[in-house]
């Protein structure tokens, strides 16, 4: 569960207005009522915001002054991420933090970029001492946000202070942004992804490649008031609904990622009962569909089974890898007896840490997942049947909209043409890659690399063993450089293009 609380919550915005001093804000802060929300959710942690952009700090930092401390509560001596540490502590919960790099408060832009570099120097050690004191005071912190990355040099703070937290964003990130705030994952969604992608600390779930020799898993954040972060007067209206948040499970948890579901607190320090009542909800009614399944198995191998005595009805299965061995699975297929009747029943490309599908719901003798094809031996963690009851979201199969800092175009139909000149700004290698919409195998054929319309065939070639990824040297710069070629497999997808770092 993602918390924000700050002085947006008074001002009726998503960034602070600093003109508002603190004295004006939180009379009542109630870290507990938190915490009992997400245990009644059903999650496993909360991450703070324990400073948004506007950098007022919800911690008794020494830093500044822009912080709890010159608010009323506990007379300034209130500490939310304290309070939250301990509520946390008593509930079986674990805690995470969110620091935000940008700080408008002193000065730093996104990233934590300031103006000059005299600024800079002074406040990376402002951030520093920040970093430091949450990852020093409240016990371990299994999750680091560092939102936008971060120019400021940090590892070797994490490194010390919290070793094994998860770190989304920045140059020490483990974890990646699915690409968007709708609460959404694409399908499929891999968990690995190219090494040089991974080290931009900006990766998302557009740069998810099987074949990648890095290891970085999703995360998907959303408001439970979407598109808002912070409660307002005005935004009860987008109060997810609890089909909504049904949705949203399928989309992200259902497709193997990790949902970071924020709910927020109003003026009182309270999350409005509105809010509580949704989120218990809606943990009470994935427990209702998933809680407890009819039969479930494991194994290593290509064919896993699951049988029954009599025809037993069955809506739904979730298939998980053990992902400590790797993601080895690249395509499977489900089939099904039903009343003496084999037939297919579904079809996919990954598996992952847990897959939600959606099955005919009917009478089953036997229901069988084959992996068809796999890098290594498979190894199935769960097999697991499920009689919801209930249907699918109408909309558990659709594609999703993601953003990549490297998406520099697409391509409709069969026919990709880009112009790169502006995406190519320094000469050196390059790495295109194509990315089906629907996450299909992606071919390219008849590549046409032209520098100043002048065809130059030995520039572009496709990478060793890929057919989805183009490798581009460019000796010179300032020239129109346009790139045109055949695309099979998909008729719909986003090109990633990253210049590529010298070998060490």
């Amino acid at each position: 569960m993602f918390v924000h609380f700050a002085p947006n919550t008074w001002q009726e915005q998503e960034y602070d207005d600093l003109s508002l001093a603190p004295a004006a804000v939180m009379t009542a802060v109630e870290p507990a009522q938190w915490a009992d929300t997400a245990v009644a959710m059903g999650a496993r942690y909360i991450v703070l915001v324990a400073k948004h952009t506007g950098g007022f700090c919800l911690w008794q930092t020494d830093t500044t002054d822009y912080s709890i401390k010159g608010s009323p509560w506990r007379d300034g001596r209130g500490d939310a991420m304290e309070a939250l540490s301990q509520a946390c502590i008593s509930r079986g919960l674990k805690l995470g933090v969110y620091l935000s790099p940008r700080d408008d408060k002193h000065g730093a832009a996104l990233s934590g970029r300031c103006a000059t570099p005299e600024a800079q120097t002074e406040y990376d050690a402002l951030y520093r001492r920040q970093l430091t004191e949450l990852l020093t005071r409240y016990g371990p912190i299994t999750e680091l946000w560092l939102d936008g990355s971060s120019v400021v040099p940090t590892g070797d703070i994490v490194a010390q202070h919290a070793p094994d937290a998860m770190v989304f964003q920045g140059p020490q990130a483990t974890i990646r942004w699915v690409g968007n705030e709708d609460g959404f994952a694409p399908y499929p969604c891999w968990n690995s992804l190219d090494a040089q992608d991974a080290g931009t600390g900006v990766a998302t779930s557009l740069h998810g490649d099987p074949e990648g020799d890095a290891w970085m898993p999703v995360e998907v954040d959303v408001s439970i008031r979407r598109p808002n972060w912070f409660w307002s007067t005005t935004n009860d209206k987008n109060l997810l609904s609890l089909d909504d948040l049904v949705e949203i499970y399928y989309r992200s948890v259902g497709r193997g990622t990790q949902l970071l579901l924020n709910v927020t607190p109003d003026r009182t320090g309270r999350i409005p009962a509105v809010d509580t009542d949704r989120a218990a909800a809606f943990g009470e009614e994935i427990r209702l569909r998933f809680g407890r399944s009819v039969s479930e198995t494991g194994t290593v191998g290509r064919d896993t089974f699951l049988s029954f005595p009599e025809p037993q009805r069955v809506d739904h299965l979730v298939i998980q890898e053990e992902v400590s061995r790797g993601e080895r699975v690249r395509a499977w297929r489900l089939d099904g007896v039903s009343w003496g009747r084999s037939q297919q029943i579904g079809a996919g490309t990954a598996i992952g840490h847990k897959l939600i599908v959606p099955i005919r719901p009917d009478g089953y003798t036997v229901l069988r997942l084959r992996v068809t094809e796999t890098v290594d031996e498979p190894v199935i963690r769960r097999f697991a049947a499920f009689n919801v009851g209930v249907a699918p979201p109408r909309t558990w199969r659709d594609p999703v909209s993601l953003w990549a800092d490297d998406a520099v175009g697409g391509w409709t139909g069969d026919t990709l043409t880009l112009d790169l000149t502006s995406k190519v700004p320094a000469a050196g290698q390059y790495r295109l890659r194509l990315v089906a919409n629907d996450g299909s195998a992606v071919q390219v054929r008849d590549l046409d690399l032209r520098v100043d319309q002048g065809p130059q065939p030995t520039l572009a070639r496709l990478a060793p063993g890929r057919n989805d990824v183009v490798l581009i040297a460019l000796p010179v710069t300032g020239r129109t450089v346009t790139l045109r070629a055949r695309v099979r497999g998909a008729a719909k997808g986003t090109v990633l293009l990253r210049q590529q770092k010298a070998a060490p």
